[in-house]
């Protein structure tokens, strides 16, 4: 399956409705809600099976999905603002909270589920800059450049990862309660 073409194009997402897709822990998807496969673009039939990169955007930093890795990967829940891109190009940007899924008698990672709502505009237009100058970084020294920057950054506002996110994200109490229900129904 081709990577489409980036357009300049934003998909309004109805901030009433969540996108919700799980995967296994390659990261091939296994699941994905009505709202996602009608976001995405794509038929369902072709998302099942695909790595969730399907969607990623090129304005996303791989560093930022290291990030994510090494923590769900470890059973940590993380929250990350993220553009994502449909199968014709277009954009869209969530905030999502990626929580892992284990075997409840072995403990064992069995997969990972992204629980997605709009991001808002004050949000978008924080972490764009930021964005930008990771895959700035990323494009001329590459992934560990940038994620010494990031270390960086964070360390000069003296917060952490999650305490950034949150401060930009703001309403963090509504969206912890959002995605604690979103946990109950798709957990």
């Amino acid at each position: 399956m081709h990577k489409p073409l980036p357009k300049n194009e934003e998909i309004t997402l109805d901030p009433k409705r969540y996108i919700v897709s799980k995967t296994d822990p390659k990261g091939l998807i296994t699941y994905g809600n009505d709202y996602f496969v009608e976001i995405s673009g794509y038929r369902e039939a072709e998302l099942i099976g695909k790595p969730h990169n399907i969607i990623r955007h090129p304005d996303m930093p791989k560093v930022i999905f290291k990030l994510m890795w090494d923590r769900i990967q470890k059973g940590q829940s993380i929250m990350a603002l993220v553009k994502n891109m449909a199968k014709d190009g277009r954009y869209y940007w969530v905030i999502t909270e990626f929580e892992s899924k284990k075997d409840k008698l072995t403990n064992e990672i069995k997969g990972y589920t992204a629980f997605r709502k709009a991001a808002t505009k004050s949000a978008i237009k924080s972490i764009e800059p930021i964005y930008q100058k990771l895959l700035e970084i990323e494009t001329q020294s590459g992934m560990e450049a940038a994620e010494k920057y990031l270390v960086g950054f964070l360390e000069e506002k003296n917060q952490s990862y999650d305490e950034f996110i949150d401060q930009i994200v703001g309403n963090k109490g509504l969206f912890k309660v959002f995605f604690a229900a979103m946990k109950k129904l798709f957990g």
